[in-house]
């Protein structure tokens, strides 16, 4: 046997090997993601709420320099039925016209009135040793007058029922903590593929039909979207004990789980949207903060994470490079790939026939990860909105996700 069949029966091994990963990723999300709830298309209906003087729901909006979306996130919760909210928007030591647009519609909506409440803060300063989102949420918190909170960004646009299901689907299931995904504006092929295999990337650490399983270890939470009872929230510590985190949403889902409460992931498209990634390179800003905060600042970790992105992208590739049987296990890589969008196609609404551009989507995706991971080791932090926040408290606070 020559070398370079040798070399071509090895990557054939570890591409077989590969695809019976990803065959597992498909059939494990076939199975699961039919399971989460869809509030859009929920079968019986929910419970009307409880009649009392104060909101339902208090919302949390912080935002810097959020000028360009701001209004629209305001006044599609403003817009909110079948729920009293009260909505704390903080501007958080914004240098652009978030503050006033906030005021804005706050002043729009007393002339108007109706059944919500906005109220704003104007933040100016941030101690030492928060966070900056952090803070702000722990601002808004203490506004709060409301046994459920709701946390979101100031980028977000509300469907007028979306509050409303999601707190009536959280009193149905008993729930402490719910979590509604929200639904990306793509305007490109590139767009989607790129949040197409984050998303498939993802569910190799995160299922999101196991959550809800108070067994299983995983546990989610997002920033779009999520929402607490307030109990639950104060016996975990609240963002008073995360002054550090850079996560913030992601831990606090992760708090909530270990603590015991319930749990639930739900869908509903449309009811919640964001336009996140602007363009096939936008997903690179995003996780400057976020990439090599999510692997807790473990630079181990983090090569590890750079050597299996790494293998997704070159193996099958080169599987069908070498031809005769192992290109058959390139196919049936990309093939199970595909399964694996078009079982995720409810969370992502994006097309199985996409994953043509799983290879470079990934790229982007390593790309992003490992200029995250050298800036922060760079700079001797990670720096979000003008301040540097120190590596060596970054991970003093860290923690583990187990």
């Amino acid at each position: 046997m020559t070398s370079a069949h040798l070399v071509a029966n090895v990557i054939g091994i570890l591409t077989s090997m590969l695809a019976l990963g990803w065959l597992w990723q498909a059939v494990a999300a076939l199975r699961g993601i039919p399971t989460l709830p869809d509030l859009v298309h929920l079968g019986a209906p929910l419970p009307d709420l409880e009649v009392s003087e104060g909101p339902d729901v208090t919302v949390i909006v912080p935002a810097c320099n959020e000028e360009e979306s701001i209004e629209a996130t305001l006044k599609s919760l403003l817009a909110s039925t079948g729920v009293r909210l009260q909505i704390v928007a903080i501007d958080d030591r914004s240098t652009d016209r978030t503050g006033e647009r906030m005021d804005a519609v706050a002043d729009e909506a007393m002339a108007v009135g109706g059944p919500h409440i906005l109220e704003v803060i104007h933040n100016c300063e941030l101690p030492a040793g928060w966070m900056g989102k952090a803070h702000a949420l722990a601002l808004g918190v203490e506004r709060a007058r409301a046994q459920w909170l709701l946390f979101t960004d100031g980028d977000m646009k509300f469907d007028a029922r979306a509050v409303a299901l999601g707190l009536g689907y959280a009193l149905a299931e008993g729930a402490d903590h719910v979590v509604l995904l929200f639904t990306l504006e793509l305007e490109s092929v590139a767009e989607a593929a790129v949040f197409a295999a984050f998303q498939a990337l993802s569910a190799w650490n995160f299922r999101l039909w196991k959550v809800a399983d108070s067994k299983a270890w995983d546990f989610f939470g997002a920033g779009g979207f999520n929402l607490v009872r307030r109990d639950a929230y104060e016996q975990v510590g609240g963002f008073e004990g995360m002054r550090m985190e850079v996560v913030e949403d992601l831990r606090l889902g992760w708090k909530i789980k270990r603590a015991g409460f319930a749990q639930r992931i739900v869908t509903g498209a449309g009811l919640v949207r964001i336009r996140w990634i602007r363009g096939a390179l936008g997903i690179v800003g995003l996780m400057e903060k976020n990439g090599f905060a999510g692997l807790r600042y473990r630079v181990g970790m983090a090569l590890l994470a750079f050597v299996g992105f790494g293998v997704q992208i070159v193996l099958p590739l080169a599987a069908l490079a070498c031809g005769g049987w192992a290109a058959v296990a390139g196919v049936l890589t990309y093939a199970f790939i595909a399964l694996t969008y078009a079982a995720n196609r409810r969370v992502t609404q994006v097309s199985a026939w996409v994953a043509v551009l799983f290879a470079p989507a990934t790229g982007i995706l390593l790309f992003a990860l490992v200029r995250s991971t050298i800036l922060t080791l760079r700079r001797g932090g990670v720096v979000w909105r003008g301040t540097l926040y120190p590596l060596k408290n970054l991970r003093r606070n860290a923690g583990t996700w187990r």
